[in-house]
């Protein structure tokens, strides 16, 4: 248990290094794409990414797949097993690209051409830009079983190393972008699958030269890819659900209210990705480990970690989220200059889907371990995939464009209680005692910690840099304040205390010496 934990706190490490320099470096990104692009191009180029993106559900569904097969042969150590397990993956991911490019260059186009509301006279320009997001998204598709393995492997610092230079090249990219002549936005949509192409070499030369079970084999084992189809068959339905959270209401804006107000969906978007990688780097970390656990049927161990990281996931979302719902106009505007408007009341709604999401993503993995995803979908992923229809009467009906993102919310929250009902089916625990542990817990830290930093937004003017990094430091001790009295659990609260006390006993003794 502390070897796991000790490898989970440094892979962890690596991960939040990686999140907040990419973090750093994505976030001045957006802020030069919107002013060299404007509000019309920036909408127009996500709205069109979002549809290349709709027809890649079946690579979402593969790549939780890959993860968990390459995770679970590990834990048994059989690297014959391995090899084989990754030569069915991409061979899999082979034929899922071409499914991808089919579906792109016929419904794709169909939408794009008589669906969304895209300006005339780009149109020539956007099937282009729409060309490149599908070869960017093939690129993307080919090389999930490598990356896959890199996380199995829990080989973090290169996964982290690769996103930083990602990062950056996308920075200087931007940077060519504001002194390149010609169409700013076809220029941008070059640039992209560059990076995207340069990437996937690198993943391709450094996995085929660091890991064996990457050794491109043909094995005829049908079993297998039954096996493997039958998962991704069963994950399916949650897969479509995240779609249509995500780009399915994305395009019903487009639909309903044009590319401005795509423009601020993605500017929301950028936020709540850059907020969920607090957690979800966390989470990436954990995942291999679960899964392991599972392996061995160590059930005891694995509530313990999904206990602890169930709550601690939403505590790292919370310190990050809360000053930015205390100051979102400022931070918008410190960020970006200029925005579309509906961006901040979308930015709000959007990060308290955030926080219900990080609770959820330790014990979802549990489904994945434990190869139990087929019921957990088809109940939990059909109720999320009725965010899209339910959205669509209510836009019909004349609601505003928040509405949809309400409605999204609703659904979420609801699903959460209905997802720990059906893992009692499948593992003796008591759901009772999970929810007191987990989620009477963060409801308790999320209340009892926003009332200080909240009277002092209320009391003093936040509208300056100095005024939110005192409502910053403010929110961050009011939150550990809460954590530490009533966050944690007693054993979790003295391990945290003992690691804090010999970190700093350590330090104390080099000062010394």
């Amino acid at each position: 248990m502390q070897s796991r934990n000790k490898r989970l706190a440094k892979n962890t490490l690596f991960l939040y290094i990686r999140m907040l320099l990419i973090m750093g470096v994505t976030l001045y990104t957006s802020r030069v794409v919107l002013r060299v692009l404007g509000f019309t191009d920036y909408g127009v180029y996500n709205v069109v990414g979002g549809v290349v993106a709709i027809f890649g559900f079946l690579n979402g569904a593969m790549s939780g797949a890959s993860s968990r097969f390459l995770s679970f042969e590990l834990g048994t150590n059989n690297q014959t097993r391995l090899n084989q397990i990754f030569n069915v993956l991409f061979v899999s991911h082979i034929g899922i690209a071409i499914i991808v490019l089919v579906l792109c260059e016929t419904l794709g186009l169909w939408l794009l051409y008589d669906k969304l509301v895209i300006p005339k006279s780009q149109m020539t320009v956007v099937l282009w830009v729409y060309q490149m997001s599908v070869v960017s998204s093939i690129l993307s598709i080919v090389i999930v079983p490598y990356s896959s393995v890199l996380i199995s492997q829990e080989d973090m610092d290169i996964y982290a190393y690769v996103g930083l230079a990602e990062a950056l090249l996308k920075l200087g990219t931007v940077l060519l972008l504001t002194i390149m002549p010609g169409n700013k936005l076809l220029v941008y949509a070059v640039f992209v699958l560059a990076v995207q192409f340069a990437v996937n070499i690198f993943y391709l030369i450094y996995c085929n030269r660091r890991y064996s079970c990457c050794a491109l084999k043909y094995y005829r084992d049908y079993i297998l890819y039954r096996e493997v189809f039958g998962f991704v068959g069963s994950d399916l339905i949650g897969n479509i659900s995240v779609l249509a959270q995500g780009q399915g209401l994305n395009i019903l804006l487009n639909i309903f209210f044009g590319p401005v107000v795509n423009a601020a969906r993605a500017i929301t978007s950028q936020i709540q990705g850059a907020v969920q990688q607090f957690s979800g780097n966390f989470s990436t970390a954990l995942r291999p480990q679960i899964i392991k656990l599972c392996a061995e049927r160590n059930y005891r161990e694995l509530f313990v970690l999904v206990d602890r990281s169930s709550y601690f996931s939403y505590y790292l979302m919370w310190i990050l989220i809360l000053p930015i719902l205390l100051n979102s106009k400022f931070v918008l505007s410190l960020w970006l200059g200029r925005f579309p408007e509906y961006t901040i009341p979308f930015l709000n709604i959007v990060l308290w889907i955030s926080m219900v999401q990080a609770i959820k993503t330790p014990r979802t993995m549990v489904f994945h371990g434990l190869g139990r995803i087929k019921l957990i979908n088809m109940v939990v992923g059909g109720l999320l995939i009725m965010t899209f229809p339910i959205a669509y009467v209510a836009l019909k009906l004349g609601t505003g464009p928040t509405s949809v993102f309400w409605i999204s919310l609703i659904i979420i929250i609801i699903s959460e209680f209905v997802s720990v009902a059906i893992l009692k089916k499948f593992i003796k625990f008591s759901a009772t005692k999970y929810l007191c542990n987990v989620h009477l817990r963060c409801f308790a830290v999320t209340v009892l910690s926003g009332i200080i930093p909240l009277m002092y937004s209320r009391s003093h003017p936040t509208d300056s840099f100095y005024g939110f990094v005192a409502c910053t430091i403010i929110s961050l001790l009011s939150i550990l304040i809460v954590v530490y009295l009533i966050g944690m659990d007693k054993t979790t609260k003295m391990m945290v205390v003992g690691t804090v006390g010999s970190k700093l006993s350590k330090v104390k003794n080099l000062h010394i010496s």
